[in-house]
């Protein structure tokens, strides 16, 4: 707690800046689905991710604006979205208090005990989001501003809130930027890599798709294999016994929750089971997780979008 205490009193040594209006560029064709504005109001800003069961926050005050943004994002990621507005927050004098990406902020527990919008006008992939959080200090007093970034399917999901004293510029938010620059994972929603990339995807993702890995609608059967990707799963956790990996089986949308969720879980065991037996994988280095179908890469309404649907991810807990 020491650490967070220290951070927060960091954040009382930021010289004073002359603030202008802050016009963010939004890359690609996003619409605004929502805006609230409080005035005056109050924002519990997240300073550091979660940790020991406590999200430390700054309570910010003045005019509370939120916003979500949904993008036509087809072929990027969330760091491609994130990558331009966090290079604009810090070309207008704004300081970092806070960037990270899913299980680095804290994963589920950092998703909701921050505001977010509800759905459908925000979405959040509690594997796949991107946060950031900024302050600038002007004439009228501080500024603060946060991102929160998502995908589903072909949608980048964007919440803004920008907390500025009365008196200060609005915020103004255009669309049409061009994406950053920066590697695809390769096919829909987190990497695909082949074998001889895995170790290195997963070390830089955090998640990968195991893309050998066949489930037929209903069908939790692992085949005999043998599954490179699994070899190569196997190889990488062998090397270090610090490396953790939970294992997250994925349906598509065909029947009930329950069912689903039973499914999922099934599907994420036998592959754990599978790195024991075959490869000699400790038991305290893997975990098994089932999402049903809460968390889609594609879309449900076709064959190919459910295919791609059910499938098996390992995520990266720990390691070096």
């Amino acid at each position: 707690m020491r650490r967070h205490a220290r951070a927060l009193a960091l954040l009382l040594a930021v010289t004073a800046l002359p603030a202008a209006a802050l016009d963010l560029a939004l890359p690609g064709n996003g619409t605004l689905s929502r805006e609230d504005v409080e005035a005056p109001g109050t924002y519990p800003l997240p300073v550091a991710p979660w940790a020991e069961g406590v999200l430390p926050t700054l309570e910010v005050t003045g005019r509370v604006v939120t916003q979500a943004w949904r993008i036509e994002a087809s072929g990027l990621t969330t760091l491609q979205v994130m990558a331009p507005l966090a290079a604009q927050l810090d070309a207008e004098g704004y300081e970092t208090l806070l960037r990270c990406n899913g299980q680095g902020c804290g994963g589920f527990d950092f998703r909701f005990a921050t505001p977010v919008l509800p759905a459908p006008d925000m979405f959040v992939d509690l594997f796949d989001y991107r946060f950031l959080s900024a302050r600038r200090v002007g004439a009228s007093g501080p500024e603060y501003i946060t991102l929160l970034i998502s995908l589903s399917t072909n949608t980048a999901y964007v919440q803004l809130i920008h907390v500025a004293p009365n008196g200060a510029a609005a915020l103004s938010v255009v669309t049409g930027a061009r994406p950053a620059e920066a590697p695809v994972a390769g096919g829909m929603g987190p990497a695909r890599p082949t074998p001889e990339d895995l170790p290195a995807a997963l070390q830089s993702a955090g998640r990968v798709i195991l893309g050998d890995l066949d489930f037929g609608t209903g069908d939790a059967q692992l085949g005999d294999g043998p599954f490179p990707s699994l070899t190569a799963l196997g190889a990488y956790l062998l090397e270090d016994e610090t490396r953790r990996i939970a294992l997250v089986g994925h349906t598509d949308i065909t029947g009930g929750f329950d069912t689903n969720a039973a499914l999922s879980l099934r599907r994420a065991e036998l592959v754990a089971a599978r790195l024991r037996e075959t490869y000699g994988v400790p038991s305290t280095q893997i975990e098994a997780r089932g999402m049903a179908y809460l968390a889609p890469i594609a879309t449900n309404m076709t064959a190919q979008g459910r295919e791609a649907n059910r499938r098996v991810e390992a995520v990266l807990v720990s390691g070096p």
